[in-house]
């Protein structure tokens, strides 16, 4: 059962980090039912295949986004930072569908966690959220399409820098901890090919590499 605490809290934040959902009955409904739900850098708070269970409202740090092919490939596609939600969850609650993404904590992360079920009701009855929602799928279908234009149109070098520089965003630093075998993970590529290119990338001025450091100039 949610306090009457943790309802005010709810509240207070969905005003802070959320005003463009306006309505106060809506604001309140969310108070009810959402619960601050915290992960640590690294932890997975959704694995491919799983049953989506709640919509994350992000409050604070940043949540790595990738999927998998059939043959176990995984591919960075995103990060989700604080006043962002997964418009990937609207799918596949709405559908009752299996996840076809991973969500992991790229840092420490707060959230509020909306039940599934109150979805498809809050569409049809109030206009912020489903304005919301409907933003929230247009920023990451552009998200999508600059993935695809990266892998498709891109050289390498070009992908590793506008993922570190994503990376970077979504850390709010310029100084990355990650291994070359992690960055050849999430980019599908070898790590000697991404070694190679982050040494390039050094000789160029654009990076210093330290261990399991990079720090972006």
């Amino acid at each position: 059962m949610i306090t009457d605490n943790a309802k005010s809290e709810v509240l207070a934040l969905i005003r802070q980090h959320y005003p463009q959902i306006a309505e106060r009955k809506l604001q309140e409904e969310i108070a009810e039912v959402g619960n601050i739900m915290q992960f640590n850098a690294g932890e997975l708070i959704m694995d491919f295949g799983s049953y989506v269970k709640i919509v994350p409202l992000i409050i604070s740090g940043s949540i790595k986004v990738s999927r998998e092919d059939d043959e176990g490939n995984e591919l960075f596609l995103y990060y989700l930072q604080p006043g962002e939600t997964c418009s990937m969850s609207f799918t596949c609650c709405m559908m009752d569908k299996r996840s076809e993404i991973r969500t992991v904590a790229e840092e420490d992360t707060t959230l509020i966690g909306i039940p599934t079920r109150y979805m498809d009701e809050w569409m049809g009855r109030y206009p912020s959220w489903k304005n919301f929602v409907m933003t929230s799928y247009d920023k990451r279908m552009l998200e999508l399409v600059r993935t695809i234009d990266s892998i498709a149109f891109k050289k390498m070098d070009e992908r590793l820098m506008d993922y570190l520089e994503k990376k970077a965003e979504a850390n709010n630093s310029r100084t990355l901890h990650a291994t070359h075998q992690e960055i050849a993970y999430d980019l599908n590529a070898s790590r000697e090919a991404i070694s190679r290119l982050l040494k390039k990338l050094e000789n160029d001025g654009e990076l210093e590499l330290g261990r399991n450091r990079i720090e972006l100039f």
